[in-house]
């Protein structure tokens, strides 16, 4: 670990010569803030590693983008800038999922049946099972298996000590709340189905079979980081066509 002094010199140098190899050094030094951060947003829907990818890449970016010489430290700069790109993407991540009520509603009365019968008898139920405790259609309860169980905004996850944390609604800013106009999924489909094969691949893995970005790669033979940022452009891209 550098000392504070040390790292300030390497700040000054890495802005004067935009040296790659200073610049990784800074980035190691202050990586723990990044892990931190993940750790402290993961538990919400989200996994740590996609979380991790995230602050560190606002990491780098801040890292370049860091100015010396204003005489701010840079602990207390990148904190809020790391914790603002995490928030950015729960309120994208939600918008891009965002489900038809129905599927909720089914997503629901299936984890009610699936608690309470797993409490009697220690396993859990089929689909043909859930069907019939449920009064919903197999078919119906295969499509809400399918999509990533949904996260109420009320609900308050547990934080690092075991207390509850916050509700959702606080760390997920949403404007408006405009992708209320766009409960029929079909919207949705439609805009999906105009993406290449690689997107739909990536949406399929990612929010279908709720694959974490690091095993979205490994399937598709590439990094974590192309995973991320081929999801954040489909993300916008959606976002811009349904909006």
């Amino acid at each position: 670990m550098l000392k504070q002094e040390e790292a300030d010199e390497l700040f000054l140098r890495y802005a004067q010569t935009k040296d790659v190899a200073l610049r990784n050094k800074l980035v190691e030094q202050y990586l723990y803030i990044a892990e931190i951060l993940a750790k402290k947003f993961s538990g919400r829907g989200v996994d740590y590693d996609d979380l991790y990818q995230i602050a560190s890449e606002a990491l780098i970016a801040g890292v370049e983008k860091f100015d010396p010489t204003l005489g701010n430290k840079f602990t207390t700069y990148i904190t809020p800038t790391i914790t603002g790109m995490i928030k950015n993407y729960f309120r994208d991540y939600s918008r891009a999922v965002r489900l038809p009520r129905r599927v909720y509603a089914v997503a629901a009365d299936i984890k009610k049946a699936t608690d309470e019968y797993y409490s009697q008898n220690g396993v859990k139920p089929s689909v043909k099972k859930l069907a019939a405790l449920t009064g919903h259609t197999e078919e119906e309860i295969i499509e809400a298996l399918e999509c990533k169980a949904p996260l109420s905004l009320d609900s308050r996850p547990k934080g690092e000590n075991g207390e509850n944390d916050a509700p959702l609604y606080e760390l997920i800013s949403d404007e408006g709340n405009s992708f209320e106009r766009f409960e029929d999924s079909e919207s949705l489909k439609t805009e999906i189905a105009k993406l290449d094969d690689i997107e739909k691949k990536v949406i399929s893995l990612r929010y279908l079979q709720g694959k974490s970005q690091t095993e979205v790669g490994q399937i598709l033979g590439v990094s974590q980081m192309f995973v991320s940022r081929a999801e954040r452009k489909i993300v916008a891209k959606l976002k811009e066509s349904l909006l």
